[in-house]
């Protein structure tokens, strides 16, 4: 094992890993904008004791929010950017539980209307 071939538990205080990538990988993430429309649905739906839990995933071809109605299940919903979509069939997907998409497009607001919407109770 050469100088740079530390393991970070075996490092001490002040001793730094040298030759370690400062910068991470280029990764797909929600801007502050999406984040706020997104967290704003969900704190809707927690009040309404729809939605209890959440998750963020920042991958290299996509950014993926999920919704979890308990935290020991399979997400109800995927919020998901994909930046390989963006300019065919949109950025923005929203994935059911099941793995339909339940709606895509260039724009994230449309997405959120079609989850808000879907869960209401109607009335006949």
């Amino acid at each position: 094992m050469g100088h740079g071939d530390v393991e970070p538990s075996e490092l001490h205080g002040g001793e730094v890993a040298a030759a370690a990538p400062l910068v991470p990988a280029a990764r797909v993430t929600f801007d502050r904008r999406e984040l706020n429309r997104i967290f704003g649905l969900y704190g809707r739906k927690v009040a309404a004791g729809e939605w209890r839990d959440y998750a963020i995933d920042f991958l290299r071809d996509r950014a993926v929010f999920s919704v979890f109605r308990r935290a020991c299940e399979v997400p109800i919903y995927r919020i998901e950017k994909s930046v390989k979509l963006a300019r065919r069939q949109g950025a923005y997907s929203i994935v059911s539980a099941t793995g339909l998409i339940v709606r895509r497009g260039h724009e994230l607001d449309p997405g959120l209307r079609a989850i808000d919407k879907s869960l209401s109770v109607v009335a006949g």
